[in-house]
């Protein structure tokens, strides 16, 4: 069976002495970087009430949440047994394991405090965050690509790829680039062309409403592509844990967008 050519990257960017920076690790960095000057240029052009300076403070609050809940999601949704007989690996993130739907939940949390201290509508700050949030997905696919990990299921179309982390060495989808183009360039389109071209966000929750319902349709169209995690496997009925978890998110991105909608709901311009 033909397949294309893994490109052989390697995931380490650079080495100082003892401290390795890996690619996943500068896609985290940039995400946030890349995030918070975005959310500055939408403060300043489509969310007046938000002052362009609490980015700053943003920022620190994002990248607390991101980190800490995207390792206690992984923890807790994935490998829960394993980290209770290993309880000191769980602040080993160096070695892997980042959940993204525990990042959002920890990002939901930061989010939220930070809106208070600031005193600051919980939804508008919100709807910054999910029209950056594409931006920091796409470098996280195509890093988890470079990395080849979290590679797609075995399969025989002509573009499918051999991945070196592959113990099987078999042609799989590359699934990390599918959800790259579906969770980070499609979705970072969308939210773009709606934040810039229509009255969204003179509506509080809608740009989250459509960030979470875009994201759950865009999660559950990739993990059928997508290898499940070897040490977890497919759940009931053949539905991975990935799946699972965007129910929720897919639910409450719809509500969200019903609510914002309704009569009345539009924020008077400022």
């Amino acid at each position: 069976m033909l397949a294309i050519a893994f490109p052989t990257i390697d995931p380490v960017v650079f080495e100082i002495g003892p401290v390795v920076v890996r690619w996943y690790a500068v896609a985290y960095v940039l995400g946030l970087l890349i995030g918070w000057r975005y959310v500055r240029l939408l403060a300043r052009l489509r969310f007046p009430e938000f002052p362009p300076r609490a980015a700053d403070d943003l920022l620190i609050w994002c990248t607390l949440g991101v980190v800490v809940g995207g390792r206690l999601g992984y923890v807790l949704f994935y490998q829960p047994s394993y980290f209770v007989e290993r309880p000191a690996e769980i602040f080993q993130i160096w070695q892997g394991g980042m959940s993204f739907h525990g990042g959002l939940v920890g990002t939901i949390i930061a989010l939220i405090a930070f809106a208070r201290v600031r005193k600051l509508r919980i939804l508008t700050v919100a709807d910054l965050l999910s029209c950056t949030m594409p931006i920091g997905l796409f470098l996280g696919r195509v890093a988890n690509f470079i990395n080849g990990e979290l590679y797609g299921r075995a399969s025989d179309v002509s573009w499918a790829m051999v991945f070196p982390t592959d113990p099987e060495s078999v042609p799989r989808h590359p699934s990390q680039l599918y959800q790259a183009a579906m969770e980070g360039v499609i979705l970072y389109a969308i939210l773009t062309a709606i934040v810039f071209l229509t009255r969204a966000p003179s509506r509080p929750g809608l740009m989250t409403g459509i960030f979470l319902t875009g994201y759950g349709i865009a999660r559950i169209i990739g993990e059928l592509f997508r290898e499940p995690d070897s040490f977890m496997g497919f759940l009931a009925g053949g539905i991975t844990m990935g799946q699972v978890l965007s129910l929720p998110m897919l639910a409450f991105g719809l509500y969200l967008l019903i609510r914002a909608l309704q009569p009345g709901s539009q924020r008077a311009p400022s």
